[in-house]
């Protein structure tokens, strides 16, 4: 399969102009996201930075940095460890069908009809790699990539811990492929240029969503909920209930790890590390400016207003 000739060059591409090029489409690391299977982000999340409601999200400039530096790293080591060539693609590409599927692929291999992928992760993230396995995140990804690129395998290098490396090599699934271009597909036609949010989830970015959008309730307005709200309810009274049984069973352990602790800072097992270390911090201790200077804390006290949820039973 030959690669598709509809790219954009990136070489000269500013950081910015790169991350707003982004959001005109659907990228290898969207597809995890949208298919449920990244651990970080929602779906919810991704629509609103694809629909403009939220800046694309940055990580600061050491992490830009030292990202791409060992980028370099893995994909020299790659070639080090299988005696294969690689190179720069240094354009972004489109899917040959659907414009909106992108794909900024971090190598090309010479002389096969193949990318690769380079990955840094944690040390304690490294049981995600035993075996034949990969994270599924990555592994969508890079089935991305060869849809849009017309690829026939992928190969995906990482370095764990800093000192631990390892590559493999991935076979392109028309199957899989198939699922992720029909899931990206409707997200972006139904969700994004449509405008109909995904299922609301528990995100900090859904409940800012939210109480951006409803900030203001009008008073005394009632609506009766449908029916299967009830049940909705009953869950979240349930949840609640399990929330508090588990920080008490979390406060029990904390406690009994301090009573051992006794007055060290620092405690270790094989395989964690506890800390309990003593802490100051500076606070204006609000009651007791409000009595001493009255005048003072009029001028400073801040009025805020929000909406509080709550739920009681009735019935």
């Amino acid at each position: 399969m030959a690669i598709n000739q509809n790219a954009i060059p990136t070489l000269e591409m500013s950081r910015f102009d790169w991350l707003q090029e982004r959001t005109k489409g659907i990228g290898g690391s969207d597809a995890g996201v949208i298919l449920g299977l990244n651990k970080y982000r929602t779906a919810f999340e991704l629509w609103l930075e694809k629909t403009g409601q939220v800046d694309p999200i940055e990580v600061d400039n050491e992490a830009i940095y030292w990202g791409n530096q060992m980028e370099d790293v893995v994909a020299k080591e790659f070639e080090k460890r299988t005696g294969k060539k690689v190179r720069r693609s240094n354009f972004m590409y489109s899917h040959p069908k659907h414009q909106f599927i992108k794909a900024n692929v971090d190598r090309f291999v010479v002389g096969e009809s193949a990318i690769l992928e380079c990955k840094t992760t944690s040390a304690y993230l490294g049981k995600e790699w035993e075996g034949e396995e990969i994270p599924a995140t990555y592994l969508v990804q890079v089935q991305h990539y060869l849809a849009v690129t017309g690829k026939e395998k992928g190969y995906i290098a990482v370095l764990i811990g800093g000192n631990r490396f390892i590559w493999k090599e991935i076979e392109r699934d028309e199957e899989l492929i198939k699922m992720i271009i029909d899931a990206e597909k409707h997200f972006w036609e139904y969700h994004v240029q449509q405008g109909h949010a995904p299922e609301l989830d528990g995100s900090s970015a859904a409940e800012q969503y939210l109480k951006e959008r409803y900030e203001q309730a009008e008073k005394d307005k009632e609506v009766v909920l449908p029916g299967e709200y009830k049940e909705l309810l009953i869950q979240y009274e349930k949840v609640k209930s399990d929330e508090k049984l588990i920080k008490t069973a979390k406060t029990e352990i904390e406690n009994k790890i301090k009573a051992e602790l006794q007055d060290a800072e620092i405690g270790i097992t094989d395989t964690f590390l506890v800390t309990w270390k003593g802490q100051t911090q500076n606070r204006v201790d609000s009651k007791a400016l409000k009595e001493k200077f009255p005048d003072i804390y009029k001028q400073v006290i801040k009025e805020t207003s929000f909406r509080k949820f709550a739920v009681k039973e009735i019935g």
